[in-house]
């Protein structure tokens, strides 16, 4: 599964400042034997790597050059679907991202992994229903925390795109409970909090909770000059 580092269509929850270090991976070809053939499919998974690479440095253009002859070529690969589905969700193309994700779950059997990224490109096309309906189906097959922690951020979006603010910070309070040791998906979920905290005008909690995401990470996304501007 291709991890996307957080969903960008209009959150509360961006991505964060420093990058990791970019490796490339181990692209399986035993998914893309049946489909083109055992040579072929040696060559595609190195495509499919580099594809990857770029992915993982930012140069989404060029993964997307590399990704699409390969899902014309071979329509089924659950493998470059994902990946390609997830650069078009980051260069903005929200329309073809849900395409590429929606492929994606007829080939998998509708695997929850993607939906986060899947409801927030129907969010960012005020599609909110069917936003609505991934968050009902993801929430239900309890994966990992850090995916329903996702998906919670993105429904909580949705809720305040649509002026339902109460609602939104409902959302993202069930539950919640400051960690000790966050990793990364608590503080996006507190980022987002703390914002929505601000928009209906709880400064005390914002300022707390963006503090809050600061002393663990002074470099998460705009979180300290956030935390300053609230006072």
């Amino acid at each position: 599964m291709w991890i996307d580092e957080g969903p960008i269509g209009g959150t509360q929850a961006p991505a964060p400042k420093r990058r990791p270090k970019v490796s490339r991976p181990d692209v399986d070809p035993s998914e893309l034997i049946p489909l083109v053939g055992q040579k072929r499919a040696k060559t595609l998974s190195a495509r499919i790597a580099d594809a990857a690479v770029a992915f993982a440095s930012e140069r989404y253009p060029d993964a997307r050059r590399i990704l699409r002859p390969i899902v014309e070529e071979a329509p089924a690969s659950a493998t470059a679907r994902e990946l390609l589905g997830l650069t078009q969700y980051r260069l903005g193309n929200w329309a073809d991202a849900a395409r590429q994700l929606e492929a994606l779950r007829e080939i998998t059997g509708n695997d929850v992994d993607q939906h986060p990224v899947l409801a927030d490109c129907y969010r960012a096309q005020r599609k909110y229903a069917l936003a609505d309906e991934l968050w009902v189906e993801l929430r239900e097959a309890s994966p990992s925390a850090e995916l329903v922690n996702e998906g919670r951020i993105v429904a909580a979006g949705a809720l305040a795109d649509r002026g339902r603010l109460a609602d939104a910070v409902r959302e993202l309070e069930k539950g919640w409970k400051a960690p000790k040791a966050p990793k990364y998906h608590h503080l996006r979920r507190a980022y987002a909090l703390a914002d929505l905290y601000e928009r209906i005008g709880e400064l005390p909690k914002a300022r707390k909770l963006m503090a809050w995401v600061v002393s663990h990470d002074p470099e998460f996304a705009d979180a300290a000059e956030r935390a300053v501007s609230m006072g």
